[in-house]
């Protein structure tokens, strides 16, 4: 409870986690939040001469090309994009940190060849990887998800190795293997326990990777399909409208930085206050 009332002392952890908080509950509460259906194309959706309508006292953020109301897309997009990057991202750190684990904790042979797969996947660019992955398979919510915990898992894989290396070398660790203690024992009673600040530092920064990462890939098209809406789209299809209907693009992609930038100041709150060497430097 102190560390939560420490984290939240700092105004941007605090000013962050409202911002998280504030997406969550739209995401969650959308359905009943968002004053039009985010497919609906509306009847005076548009201009006379068939452009988007500007923001106003009916339409906040405006309309889209199609005359569709922008703040229900954003409320909708919200939930699409914050779903897979927290379900991507947990997948990233569940497969990452079961990797770097079995490989630090039982070195040799298993260990080596586990750390080469992951090198040799952290040799691929992750975008490149990402979108021939999203290309070959049909492009949909859970295939996304699916794809960035792919090509998202390897540095959290390798953090947790290393530390893992340095914590099997350290005296209890010793001393439990001493007294025959079994792998698993000393893998989930004793090294467990010490990697969950790192896994939970590494739980909330990618969230923010995950996110950018999503956005990107609905923007060039191998992500979440239009109708369905996400941050990434909606400036994907309105990106031919930037000149004309700057808010297309500006208001979605505000989002999107905001967002992420939320999840790092967050996880850098964390991380100041669960890694007992920069409590010591404070």
């Amino acid at each position: 409870m102190k560390s939560v009332l420490r984290i939240l002392s700092k105004p941007s952890a605090a000013l962050a986690l409202a911002f998280i908080v504030l997406i969550a509950g739209l995401a969650v509460f959308a359905p009943w939040i968002a004053p039009f259906d985010p497919m609906q194309q509306l009847a005076e959706g548009l201009t006379l001469e068939g452009a988007p309508l500007p923001p106003d006292h009916l339409h906040w953020f405006g309309t889209d090309l199609l005359g569709r109301d922008l703040l229900s897309r954003l409320i909708f997009g919200a939930r699409t994009s914050l779903l897979i990057g927290v379900v991507a991202n947990g997948l990233a750190v569940l497969f990452g940190t079961l990797v770097g684990l079995v490989a630090g904790a039982l070195r040799g042979w298993p260990g080596t060849l586990l750390m080469r797969c992951t090198d040799l996947m952290m040799a691929f660019p992750a975008l490149l990887l990402a979108i021939t992955l999203a290309a070959v398979f049909h492009p949909g919510l859970w295939i996304v998800a699916m794809v960035i915990a792919m090509v998202n898992w390897v540095q959290i894989a390798r953090v947790i190795y290393t530390e893992t290396v340095a914590l099997s070398a350290r005296e209890f660790i010793v001393a439990e293997r001493a007294l025959g203690a079994s792998p698993a024992r000393i893998l989930f009673s004793h090294l467990l326990p010490h990697l969950m600040p790192t896994i939970l530092v590494w739980s909330t920064l990618g969230v923010s990777t995950t996110v950018l990462l999503e956005a990107t890939l609905s923007y060039l098209g191998v992500g979440v399909q239009p109708p369905m809406p996400s941050w990434g789209n909606i400036i994907f299809e309105s990106q031919t409208y930037f000149s004309s209907a700057p808010w297309l693009v500006l208001v979605p992609g505000i989002a999107i930085i905001l967002l992420s930038i939320s999840f790092n100041l967050l996880g850098d709150a964390l991380r100041d206050e669960l890694d007992p060497t920069l409590k010591e430097a404070h």
